[in-house]
């Protein structure tokens, strides 16, 4: 590491304590010096705004806002939540992003939908009757990563509810996750009308051209309160997490790959010799940290039903069950990491690996099963608590969300050996989300969601 990342006068610089195995010398010259971590950035610089917290050497700026106009005449939703980075023409970078807004929410129209007149509401996916258009969706950030500039951000998918999380797809599209199960009617406290089912996925293509996209409903994914979908290159297989205290783990297997929207079978997972395992550790260890179990996974039927059982019939039938799934990314090697963000005995997060069989989707895949092991279970005070967003840096560390009801909520770095370093510290109170990468490596995006704000964050990343 070098000197400039490590030295610095304590007269001018407040360290937020807390990194694992980091020792401080004083030297001959009164400079506090710091000795190069085992793994890691270093300690973390108290931001003098008082807003985000990084490493020496490490900087962010904020290119978006929650209410500032955008390149098509609406403005910015707020609640940034999950989003992806896609390689653009030209060298640039597309940045999609959900906003996790509830239908009465002040969306891209406006406060007092000043802006509703500008829009085409045909291209919504729920109109509210033209009156009470349904305030979530996602919004494109068109970003240069060498001139650290936004070239342009614009409405990217209208009218669906609650949109938390998602993922990219290796066909250059983003699938958007509706945390919600809104049924049609006049909802006379928020006076508000929905015309349609919600609880769906949407699927977003990747463009810099001002446009929206298609709204159609990817049904046979299932409804219910998805969070955070993973695509397998090879199959096109979908991995889904469920937002709730009992959710389960989702598999897709698409009829056609590539063509999520050409329906396929919805499967949820099942823990081999334990039938409907309670994998959260809530009143006994059903499965310890680090152990690894094998599993399979089956179908369940009527994937659009508007009851909200799909998980209650899932588990009742053997699936396993989970504690609040939600961030998943895949790696490099296939491997699938997913948290569980109320899991473990402290109720402060699990985060799990998911390794596929080698015959992942096929008739054969009894013969090897799948694996999961419980990677990380976090206790009251640990390192990572409430475990959410999360994505893999391209040196192979999970960057993980916390989404903590504290007023400093962190960015956690994971080895793959599983140690755990903080990266950043959100000092404006709510939750981090939507972390993730450029293509090309040199920034890393995040969205602290109650401010509205989303950060391009850069610096030294080689040197981890």
């Amino acid at each position: 590491m070098q000197s400039s990342r490590r030295r610095f006068l304590s007269a001018t610089s407040r360290v937020t304590a807390g990194f694992l195995g980091l020792r401080a010398l004083k030297s001959q010259a009164g400079e506090i010096e710091f000795e190069k971590p085992e793994f890691g950035y270093g300690p973390l610089i108290a931001d003098p705004k008082g807003l985000f917290s990084l490493p020496v050497g490490f900087s962010y700026r904020i290119v978006s806002r929650k209410n500032s106009k955008m390149d098509d005449g609406f403005v910015v939703p707020g609640s940034p939540d999950g989003m992806a980075a896609f390689e653009g023409p030209y060298g640039l970078c597309v940045v999609i992003r959900n906003h996790e807004l509830s239908p009465e929410d002040p969306g891209p129209f406006g406060k007092d939908h000043e802006h509703l007149s500008k829009a085409n509401l045909g291209d919504f996916y729920d109109a509210g009757e033209d009156l009470t258009p349904c305030s979530g969706g996602t919004t494109t950030l068109v970003y240069d990563t060498k001139k650290s500039k936004v070239v342009r951000q614009f409405l990217s998918l209208g009218g669906t509810i609650r949109n938390c999380a998602g993922g990219p797809t290796p066909w250059n599209s983003w699938i958007t996750c509706e945390e919600a199960q809104d049924l049609p009617g006049h909802y006379e406290k928020t006076k508000v009308t929905i015309e349609k089912d919600h609880g769906y996925n949407f699927e977003v293509p990747v463009t810099t051209d001002i446009s929206l996209a298609n709204p159609i409903p990817l049904k046979e994914m299932g409804r219910f309160r998805h969070e955070a979908v993973a695509v397998c290159p090879k199959t096109s297989i979908v991995y889904q997490t469920e937002d709730q205290d009992d959710g389960l783990m989702y598999r897709f297997i698409p009829n056609k790959k590539r063509k999520l929207h050409k329906g396929g079978q919805l499967q949820v997972m099942h823990v081999i010799d334990q039938k409907s395992c309670d994998t959260r550790n809530w009143k006994e260890e059903t499965i310890k940290p680090g152990s690894t179990v094998q599993v399979e996974w089956k179908d369940i039927d009527d994937p659009t039903a508007p009851e909200d059982d799909l998980r209650l019939r899932g588990f009742e039938a053997g699936a396993a069950k989970f504690a609040r799934g939600e961030g998943i990314w895949r790696g490099d090697g296939g491997e699938i990491y997913f948290a569980t963000t109320s899991g473990g005995k402290a109720k402060k997060g699990q985060i799990w690996k998911y390794l596929p069989s080698p015959n992942e989707g096929s008739k054969s895949e009894a013969k090897e099963p799948a694996k999961l092991e419980l990677f990380i279970e976090s206790a009251k005070g640990g390192v990572v608590e409430d475990a959410d967003n999360l994505t893999i840096s391209p040196w192979g560390d999970l960057i993980v969300c916390e989404d903590r009801a504290t007023d400093v909520v962190r960015l956690v770095g994971v080895t793959p050996d599983g140690r755990q370093y903080p990266f950043a510290m959100n000092h404006s109170n709510g939750e981090l989300a939507g972390v993730c990468f450029s293509p090309d490596g040199s920034t890393l995006f995040v969205n602290i969601q109650k401010r509205g704000l989303t950060l391009a964050v850069t610096g030294p990343w080689q040197e981890a």
